[in-house]
Order: C-alpha cells, then structure tokens, then sequence
C-alpha cells in the first residue's frame, strides 16, 4: 500500500480528516516528508480514537509521547498492513451476496466479532468472510441455523487459537522483559517487534494442522464409506455396528489442591493433564472433546479403546506428577453439535465418573457388552445416578492381574 493522504487515511481507517489532524499535531502521527501517512497509521488511529472512547485523550497520550514515555512504535511491527474498511453494510452486502441480514448478523455472533450496525461499514476481511459463507449457506440448503452451527464451529475454534497464542507471549515473552525493570512503553515495542514474525509462523501453523487434521478425518470417512459399500455389495462381510464410547475423567481433589497451592499449581496440572490426555487417546484412537478444568471428556469411536486408554491414564497420571484420576465410561448413540457431544449417553458417562473413586474406572453395562476383551470387568450393581430416571447397572473395569479396588 502506498503513501496515504490525510482524507485516505481518514477514510481508510473509518475516522475524519480533522481527527487525522489533531492525532498528528500530538505526535500520535507522523507524517512523511511528502506529508503522506502509512499504513500503520490505520490502527494507530483507531487505537487512539478506542481509547478516547474509553476515557483517555488523545491529549493524554501525546504528553505522554512527548515526554519519551510512551511511543506508538508497535503499529510498525503489528499492523504493517491494516485491514481498510469497504464502502459496504450490512445490508448492501446482503443484497450483493444473496445472505439474509439476519443471517450476517448471526455470523458475527458465531464468530465472536463484533456485530455491525446498521450504518457501520464493514471491513474487507469481514467482506471476504461472509463471501466464503455464500458456498456454505447454499450447500446446506439456504438453512440460517445449519450454516450458523457451521460457522460456530470455526469461530469459537480460531478465537481459543487466537487467545492462547496471544496469552503464551505474554507469559514467556513480555512479563519476562516487564520483571527485568524495562521500561514499559519500550516492551510494547520489543515484544511488537518480535510478535508480527511469531503471527505468520502461527498462522502457517494453523493451515498447515487443519490440512493434516483433515486429511486424517477424511480418509477415515472415505475408508468408512468404502466398507460399507462393499458390505451392502456383499464384497466383504459385515462389520458389527458398533456405537461410540464417550468418557469422562476427573482428578480427585484437584479443587482443593489449586485452593491451597494457588494458580500457577493449577495451570501447571492443567498443561500436565493435557499433555498425557493427548498423547494417550491418540493411541487409542480417541479425541479429547473439551477441557472442563479439572478434566476432560472424550469420544471414541471404538468402545474397547476407550476402556484401555482409561486403564492407561489411571496407571499415568501420578507419574506425570497429576493427582489420582477416575473415570466413567458409557456406549450409545450421541448428538454431534458446534464440535460438542450432546444427549443421554454423555450424561450417563458424566454421572458413572461422579461415583469413581480416585485409581477408579466405571462402565456401563453397554461398555462390558460392547468392549468386551479388553479388561476384566467386575460387577459393581445397580446405581442411582442424579438426573437419570432408574438405575444403571455399573461395573468397574480393572487389567486381568488387578485385585479389586478396596
């Protein structure tokens, strides 16, 4: 983007020529000898024009840039090339595309950007965005709520990208410079400087993972297809259909222990617990669904692996410096949403892990029938579970040399 005028700059960036010249008069701007601006400048003052709005002046910042204690050097390294806004709307993009405005609107909720108001315009990233949503809407049949859930998927997905990259750098790379007593206006700038390279590597990072991740879900689903075709061909002979295993695992006394030994212990047993949740149900074909602070719930298309990445994780977690686990497991139809698990057998499996004991494993009756080989499973009884109607015959899952636990 070349040199930018005082009304392109203006333009650009959704603000007036006499806010571009009041920034400049305060030293928040600085024009090139040819009185043009750059392209940096965009957010320079669209950050000025936010904290106005939150209370701190233009006129604050400029004394503050004036006395050598504040400067405006990260726009350099962070926004090299800001993203301009477009002469559009909501509704003129609407029209254009063929989406529904409320359709729009419902994507900016699902993607956890700001929506749009009715006179705003919109920027050329969101343009591009809802142009990408065109295909989708269409594919799914014109449905607003399935190309919402769709969208949702990726939008809270990105957004915990997005927000743990950004709190890793702050960890390790500017509260590091901050307790070495620099200055803080100078490591707004060192860590601008660093963060704009480390962006791009994340962001190729970020392609790079969903292409492999893709690619490993799409040949299971072709392979999937493939075998049924040839079972309903009478090629190859049936396969028993075999339901998902979704599990739940917990760590005893966790609350108490991060109560005691405070926040850093916590995030510590949390990166522990990730680190060994991964890498076990990766072995066993299992996904870790979500992260619930102290545990983590999974799915599992083969029952019998969830079973033994349970045995697994029991036996790891204390020499991973975690507290004692326990587990529950339950088999049986789910409702796949917005990359969650829903329905009767999730919640059976959140209750059969309430009632295990730390080192403990619980399954259902379904596990015992559905994974069966690979443990010993010892019958427990009958068991009340809150929010179930009738009790639900539970059983503990151990390895064959295992005594029972006490």
């Amino acid at each position: 983007m070349a040199g930018l005028t005082e009304d392109e700059l203006a333009e650009r960036s959704g603000s007036t020529a006499e806010h571009v010249r009041r920034f400049a008069a305060l030293g928040i701007l600085s024009a090139g000898a040819d009185g043009s601006y750059r392209p940096p400048d965009i957010q320079r003052v669209r950050i000025a024009e936010a904290l106005d709005g939150a209370g701190v002046s233009p006129e604050q910042v400029g004394e503050l840039i004036a006395d050598g204690r504040y400067s405006t050097g990260w726009a350099d390294g962070l926004f090299p090339d800001p993203v301009p806004l477009t002469a559009m709307t909501v509704e003129q993009a609407a029209a254009e595309l063929g989406l529904p405005a409320s359709l729009i609107t419902r994507l900016f909720i699902s993607w956890a950007l700001p929506v749009p108001g009715p006179e705003d315009r919109l920027r050329e990233d969101d343009l591009m965005l809802l142009r990408t949503m065109v295909l989708v809407y269409r594919a799914l049949g014109n449905d607003e709520g399935s190309t919402v859930a769709a969208a949702r998927v990726f939008g809270e997905s990105l957004r915990r990208i997005a927000e743990g990259q950004l709190e890793i750098f702050r960890t390790f790379v500017e509260r590091p410079m901050i307790a070495s007593g620099m200055p803080h206006h100078r490591v707004m700038d060192a860590a601008a400087a660093m963060a704009q390279p480390m962006a791009d590597q994340a962001e190729l990072a970020v392609r790079l993972l969903h292409r492999r991740h893709l690619e490993h879900y799409s040949v299971e689903e072709i392979v999937e297809n493939t075998e049924i075709t040839l079972e309903r061909a009478g090629v190859a002979p049936r396969r028993p259909v075999a339901p998902p295993a979704i599990a739940f695992l917990d760590l005893s006394g966790f609350t108490r222990l991060t109560e005691e030994e405070g926040d850093e212990r916590a995030a510590d047993l949390a990166t522990r617990l990730a680190d060994l949740v991964q890498a076990t149900a990766t072995r066993f074909r299992g996904r870790p669904v979500k992260y619930l602070g102290d545990g983590v719930m999974f799915h599992f298309p083969d029952p019998a692996g969830s079973v033994s990445c349970g045995l697994d994780l029991i036996r790891d977690a204390p020499a991973a410096g975690l507290p004692p686990a326990r587990v529950g497991i339950n088999v049986g139809p789910v409702i796949f949403r917005d990359g969650d698990y829903f329905g009767r057998t999730v919640n059976i499996a959140a209750r059969v892990a309430d009632r295990a004991g730390p080192g403990q494993i619980l399954v259902t009756d379904d596990v015992v029938i559905a994974a069966k080989g690979s443990a010993e499973f010892r019958e427990v009884g009958p068991m009340e579970l809150k929010g179930v109607a009738g009790p639900v015959l539970v059983h503990e899952a151990v390895r064959a040399t295992e005594p029972p636990a006490a």
